[in-house]
């Protein structure tokens, strides 16, 4: 299945749902972090040194979590200012402690989720990282002085205490930011696979829809060739042998008594077998044909009888077999049949020939049948036209090929060529 093209898709903008949801929690994070404050400044510790005045210190702390509020309508400016924010209120020593970190996370997962310029959003978060670790570098400078041995009264480890410091401090931070740049691109590419699913499983249910669609008009246009070819052979037939009792119904009692012999034989015949059709299409299991195929109990062992029933209404007959028969498939010997019984049709019923000359050859690789008379030619009429819609039909869904016209010489002639999966030795070439 195709798939619809996403190199170029953006991530929808945020439903106004979600704008509420991150107003509350903006305002939520922004309560808690000025409580987590006022503890800090209750025990006194300031491990970077003097804090500034309370209204710095509270200023900074919104400054650094009020902007979630709005962090999914405006990611990039929300990530930078929250940046700038923190690493300022560091600078003055503020006690920035679990929640604005969580801030400053969550602003760089925003920008990676829901950034729709995707190379700006990444060159935006790589500038943050960068100046978060310029800024980590520069305080470790700042604070050279207290980081000295003698700070380090307890340390018991392999590695210098002053060196394990910054080890730890590097780690935590590149685990930090790695881990907040490598979740928003996740948190990007499942909405983009979110949206090819949704893409693709509109795309099965269109193909879907078309499939059945085919179905439906390929199960109405089976039933239309069935019921062309049960219906008006028999009631050609029928009627042919109807007109041929009437002119001799007078003259040649005889001669009206076997005509309406043939159309009683005839109706019965076509009964039979519109009855087993139906019988087949009330199936709901078969929407192919295959059950019609396998069910219908015609062939080209019954053409003696068809050929018989034309010379019923006054055509010189001729059946003639050519080469070494061999068995066939059920459908390609219906088809055939049906060829030859619509062919005949045609002739008895448009053509006003005297002559009807059948042929079935068995070839090399393939089954030939050819139906010619003696009448008119020309365009078909509207009905023999339905008629060879419907063996091209027969034949293009076996592989053949088919021909249909005038004759040179007068007359019109039907060859179709169906081709054989196997040609057993011995056939007559």
């Amino acid at each position: 299945m195709r798939t619809t093209p996403t190199a170029g898709w953006q991530r929808p903008p945020p439903t106004a749902r979600q704008l509420r949801t991150d107003l509350w929690i903006g305002l939520a994070v922004t309560v808690l972090a000025l409580f987590e404050l006022t503890l800090a400044r209750s025990t006194g510790a300031f491990a970077l040194g003097p804090p500034p005045g309370l209204a710095e210190q509270i200023g900074w702390t919104v400054a650094v979590t009020a902007p979630l509020a709005v962090r999914r309508r405006w990611p990039a400016a929300v990530a930078v200012l929250v940046s700038i924010a923190f690493v300022a209120g560091q600078a003055r020593a503020v006690p920035l402690a679990q929640l604005p970190s969580g801030a400053l996370f969550a602003a760089l997962y925003t920008l990676g989720a829901w950034g729709t310029d995707r190379r700006m959003a990444g060159r935006v978060r790589i500038a943050i990282i960068a100046a978060m670790f310029g800024w980590f570098g520069l305080a470790l400078g700042l604070q050279a002085e207290q980081l000295s041995t003698a700070a380090f009264t307890d340390a018991a480890g392999p590695v210098p205490p002053v060196l394990a410091a910054v080890m730890n401090g590097i780690l935590y931070n590149l685990l930090f930011f790695a881990f907040a740049y490598y979740s928003g691109q996740t948190a990007w590419v499942a909405a983009r696979r979110r949206h090819e699913l949704r893409e693709q499983a509109e795309q099965l249910r269109r193909s879907q829809a078309e499939a059945h669609e085919r179905a439906v008009m390929g199960e109405r246009v089976r039933i239309a060739r069935e019921l062309h070819d049960v219906v008006a052979h028999h009631v050609s037939v029928m009627g042919v042998q109807a007109a041929a009792c009437r002119r001799v119904f007078d003259r040649d009692r005889d001669k009206a008594r076997a005509s309406l012999t043939a159309i009683e034989e005839t109706a019965r015949t076509s009964v039979d077998e519109l009855r087993r059709m139906l019988g087949v299409l009330r199936d709901p299991g078969d929407l192919t044909g295959t059950a019609t195929a396998s069910a219908d109990s015609t062939g080209l062992d019954q053409l003696d009888a068809l050929v018989d029933r034309a010379r019923q209404t006054g055509l010189r007959t001729e059946l003639g077999v050519y080469g070494e028969p061999v068995p066939l498939p059920r459908s390609v010997s219906q088809a055939a049949y049906r060829i030859v019984q619509e062919a005949v049709t045609n002739v008895v019923k448009h053509a006003h020939a005297t002559t009807l000359d059948v042929r079935v050859r068995y070839l090399a690789r393939e089954l030939e049948i050819d139906v010619s008379d003696d009448g008119h030619g020309g365009v078909p009429a509207a009905g023999a036209g339905l008629g060879l819609i419907g063996m091209r039909e027969r034949v293009t869904a076996h592989g053949g090929q088919m021909e249909a016209g005038p004759r040179p010489g007068g007359g019109f002639r039907v060859r179709a060529r169906i081709p054989l999966a196997v040609a057993p030795a011995g056939r007559a070439a």
